[in-house]
């Protein structure tokens, strides 16, 4: 699935049903999401946006850990592969294309756990709603 989502999504007929639908799902309720391009393309008037980023060798560590616990066996090296190959796909799209937008929160999750991000974009959240009045 993972080899197939970038070359799909690249399909701009696809982008804009999936956006619609997403947006036609979110109306009228607070909802938090993720996705490559929530904050720039799908909900861009979001109340917070956070871009989380994370070095791309602990990505590929966790996402084969993540494989290997469902019991697929692959290699460091063909986990690092795909996610080179698909940030560099989405990051060049014409449509939807990957990027962090300027009023985003930068979040760097190389170092944290799964608990920390979350304590992280909760706290960010509360701030946000709190200053919101």
């Amino acid at each position: 699935m993972s080899a197939l989502v970038s070359a799909v999504s690249a399909i701009p007929v696809v982008r804009q049903r999936l956006v619609a639908l997403q947006r036609r799902l979110a109306r009228g309720i607070g909802l938090v999401c993720e996705g490559r391009d929530i904050g720039s393309v799908v909900f861009p008037d979001a109340q917070l946006k956070v871009y989380l980023d994370c070095a791309v060798e602990e990505r590929a560590a966790r996402r084969r850990r993540e494989l290997a616990e469902n019991g697929i066996k692959v290699t460091r090296a063909q986990v690092l592969r795909n996610l080179v190959s698909r940030d560099r796909i989405d990051s060049r799209r014409a449509t939807s294309p990957l990027s962090r937008v300027k009023d985003a929160v930068l979040v760097d999750t190389t170092q944290l756990t799964i608990d920390e991000q979350v304590q992280v974009v909760c706290a960010l959240a509360r701030q946000r709603l709190n200053a919101a009045g």
